[in-house]
């Protein structure tokens, strides 16, 4: 997965924004006004920042080295996942999945 089949994956996902509130080198991704998966145009390889429930996000962890706690962010919900060949597209679009399913969950108040 390249940076554009992971922007137009995200872009599929029903109501997604996509936002450059942290400056011009970073997409964020939000449903309902909340941030469901972050990346940066500057990371090689590619990685991106998605929610995670905290027993899975162990999980995927252990089941795969290219999945750390999420960089700057809550290490508990969030992983970065590293887009190194190592983990299929169809396993990065259920994390995807999985993230903005746990977002869309919560609705904004």
């Amino acid at each position: 997965m390249d940076l554009e089949q992971l922007r137009e994956y995200t872009l599929s996902k029903p109501d997604t924004e996509e936002t450059q509130p942290f400056g011009p080198d970073t997409l964020v991704y939000k449903i309902n006004r909340k941030i469901f998966l972050l990346t940066s145009f500057d990371s090689f390889p590619l990685q991106f920042n998605v929610k995670c429930n905290p027993d899975l996000a162990l999980e995927l962890r252990e089941q795969y080295a290219a999945v750390i706690p999420g960089y700057h962010m809550n290490k508990k919900h969030w992983n970065t996942v590293i887009i190194d060949g190592s983990i299929s597209n169809k396993e990065l679009q259920k994390m995807i999945d999985h993230s903005y399913d746990l977002v869309l969950g919560k609705k904004k108040k």
